[in-house]
């Protein structure tokens, strides 16, 4: 494998992790600040928990929508206008 290839590689996954982290951070936030509220009140209802952390992350990813399809396309013209 050469140098490139790696390179194109770490590329990708540095642009997967930068789309993925504001979503992940909302539902890892969303599911902290449940578990102390549960904690608190002694409430351990399972599904308490996921209804918040999905609703949160679907409202990031429609709020960030517009940049995540950005920073794609920049990727993907990126990677077709390569030599």
């Amino acid at each position: 494998m050469d140098f490139e290839t790696l390179d194109l590689v770490r590329h990708a996954l540095i642009v997967t992790m930068l789309i993925s982290a504001p979503v992940l951070l909302a539902g890892v936030f969303i599911g902290l600040v449940i578990s102390i509220v549960q904690s608190v009140t002694q409430i351990q209802e399972q599904t308490l928990s996921m209804v918040p952390k999905i609703f949160a992350m679907t409202i990031v990813t429609v709020v960030l929508l517009p940049w995540i399809t950005a920073k794609l396309i920049e990727f993907a013209i990126e990677m077709l206008t390569m030599h």
